[in-house]
């Protein structure tokens, strides 16, 4: 018998900050910037190579978003030129670690057809 998932009743309508935070980080674009920057510290333009499909406003407002929820470290080095490189925090591992068994489940059913 499979294990049963308890209920999350802050998923409810009455918990819209964890509700958020699910839907940033399960989000198309948010998936695939955790998953690439888990290990890892990228500058902005090999990020955006890294993800196919994705646009620079679509790039910038994902990043945003999960700095802002805590799971995105941006760091602006005061080098000439300057730039600016992105990695994840404690939390943006975790969650990593979560979304990555997803991916790969993802993953196989498309290669099964």
């Amino acid at each position: 018998m499979p294990p049963t998932i308890p209920h999350l009743s802050a998923l409810d309508t009455g918990c819209p900050h964890m509700r958020l935070l699910v839907e940033h980080v399960t989000s198309k674009w948010g998936l695939l910037v955790l998953l690439q920057l888990d290990g890892r510290t990228l500058r902005w333009s090999e990020l955006k190579r890294a993800i196919p499909g994705v646009s620079e406003k679509m790039l910038i407002q994902t990043l945003q978003t999960l700095e802002a929820d805590g799971l995105v470290l941006r760091a602006a080095r005061p080098v000439v030129p300057p730039h600016v490189e992105y990695s994840l925090t404690d939390a943006g591992h975790d969650a990593a670690a979560l979304l990555a068994p997803l991916a790969l489940w993802a993953q196989d059913r498309v290669r099964e057809g």
